[in-house]
């Protein structure tokens, strides 16, 4: 049967776009010309087109000179385009056709070791990416009976975040905190940690500068885990229709590997950048301003995109997508429009204190303003077996040194709580760029919870982690797998990792 026009125009596009595999991916969308109109009005990263009457939401539309922008508003005579590059050689009166295609992106293996846009173009001088399937970046969340219990954890290496707010495979736990100090250091120690858990992690950069994003990627590289990694590139110079797709388009590819049966992390680094490229395109459309000059639908375009992160029921792979979105406070006011939102929307919040970034208590995440409303379901057993009761307990100790410097004189217990909460505080100190493995900050925080630590000075207490770390890897390895296997710690396994922490103290 001879096939119509259309049908043999598109066979021919298809064997057009596989002849340019090495072309950049803004070049992968077909082109139908279906329907042409023209530029009515040209701004900053924005415009209006007329005469496309059957142009859909989130359709690709192509400028001159390979501009390209999505179609954001659909009234009146006139459709509103957000542009995903710039489009400073686009002037009123151009020709603008459709692609019959909504925004989408390259997904699968060989992705992996790349940086790469939101649209799938490559920026690491590597090559073209040579995917072999595309997925729409906006896709429905999965439902409630697609999903199963977050029972698996993800370990960031952190002893402070295992022990006490931990994070499973599935849940989104937001990171926030004022600027500098140390939330992104958090997300990377994570993405460092998964080297040998098999996990997938997918970094989102969202209005970052090209050189802190170019360093990142120097760290994976240097640590061994770039080639387990994507990382997507929305910079500050890229449009905010740019910036506004990025994390969709990040959330799509994890989607990928999570249909596929494995697990995903996913960090957004920042959400408040990404509203804030939002808040300027809807304003340049003259949507109505609500709170802080955000659109009203604020909350629901993040809801959308954190909903996509779940743990998938057996049926459907057992996969996992695990979200870290990122949020910049000003001057810790977490009660801000855009925090608050995401505190409602995510499972949980480990929140980095100013203060205590001052005064170099690294990671600086305050326990009493952190929380996780579902890992400790995940939490491994060996854990509540040697830190069940820190969290009151180091919470406790916090408010009774703040009381302690208004000079008031200290019975011996109260003195004696305060110093054990010192040396828990020198425990949960971890340079950046080493993360510990589970039976390692099990065996740490055994011998600090049992007082093993109390009788040392301060500065003596990081040495004397480091040498226990180093005893029970190597002289108990039977305990070590028995940890990593989920085994309740038997009190025999105690005294051992007590016996080996009180020999490398001497």
């Amino acid at each position: 049967m001879p096939l119509s026009l259309s049908e043999e125009f598109r066979a021919i596009t298809v064997s057009i776009e596989k002849a340019l595999d090495d072309t950049l991916a803004t070049d992968f969308f077909p082109f139908y010309p279906v329907e042409t109109g023209c530029v009515d009005y040209i701004g900053r990263d924005v415009a209006r087109v007329k005469g496309l009457p059957h142009a859909e939401a989130d359709e690709v539309l192509r400028f001159p000179n390979g501009v390209f922008g999505t179609v954001f508003d659909l009234t009146g005579d006139q459709i509103g385009v957000m542009m995903l590059t710039r489009s400073n050689t686009v002037r009123a009166g151009d020709e603008v056709a459709r692609t019959g295609r909504v925004v989408d992106v390259p997904v699968g293996e060989a992705l992996l070791g790349r940086v790469i846009d939101p649209m799938g173009g490559a920026k690491d001088r590597k090559g073209a990416l040579r995917a072999t399937a595309r997925r729409r970046i906006e896709q429905p969340a999965p439902g409630i009976m697609d999903r199963a219990p977050v029972s698996v954890p993800l370990q960031t290496g952190i002893k402070v975040i295992d022990s006490m707010i931990p994070i499973g495979r599935g849940q989104r736990e937001l990171i926030l905190g004022d600027r500098q100090t140390g939330k992104t250091a958090v997300a990377l120690d994570t993405i460092i940690n998964q080297k040998k858990t098999g996990v997938i992690s997918i970094y989102c950069a969202i209005g970052q500068q090209s050189s802190s994003v170019a360093k990142l990627v120097a760290v994976l590289e240097k640590q061994g885990v770039m080639e387990r990694c994507i990382v997507v590139v929305a910079s500050g110079d890229d449009p905010p229709g740019m910036q506004f797709i990025a994390p969709y388009a990040a959330t799509s590819m994890a989607e990928y590997f999570m249909l596929n049966g494995k697990d995903v992390l996913v960090v957004f680094d920042d959400l408040i950048r990404h509203a804030q490229a939002y808040r300027q395109v809807s304003l340049l459309f003259r949507r109505p301003p609500a709170r802080e000059a955000y659109p009203g639908d604020i909350f629901y375009i993040h809801s959308r995109l954190l909903e996509r992160a779940a743990h998938l029921s057996d049926e459907l792979g057992g996969g996992s997508l695990t979200a870290l979105p990122i949020v910049e406070t000003e001057a810790q006011n977490i009660s801000a429009y855009i925090p608050t939102n995401l505190i409602s929307i995510t499972d949980g919040q480990v929140y980095l204190s100013p203060r205590l970034f001052a005064e170099g208590v690294l990671p600086a995440i305050d326990v009493g303003k952190s929380v996780s409303r579902v890992g400790g379901k995940a939490q491994l057993p060996a854990y509540r077996a040697v830190a069940g009761d820190l969290r009151l307990s180091y919470s406790q100790f916090e408010e009774l040194e703040a009381f302690s410097r208004f000079g008031t004189r200290l019975d011996e217990i109260t003195r004696q709580t305060i110093e054990h909460g010192r040396r828990v505080r020198e425990v949960f100190k971890q340079p950046q760029f080493s993360p510990l493995s589970v039976p390692e900050q099990v065996a740490v925080l055994l011998a600090v919870s049992s007082g093993l630590f109390d009788k040392l000075a301060l500065d003596a207490v990081a040495p004397a982690c480091a040498a226990l770390s180093e005893a029970v890897t190597t002289q108990f390895p039977e305990v070590c797998r028995a940890i990593d296997e989920g085994n309740e710690l038997t009190d025999a396994d105690k005294l051992r990792l007590l016996a080996a922490g009180s020999r490398g103290m001497q």
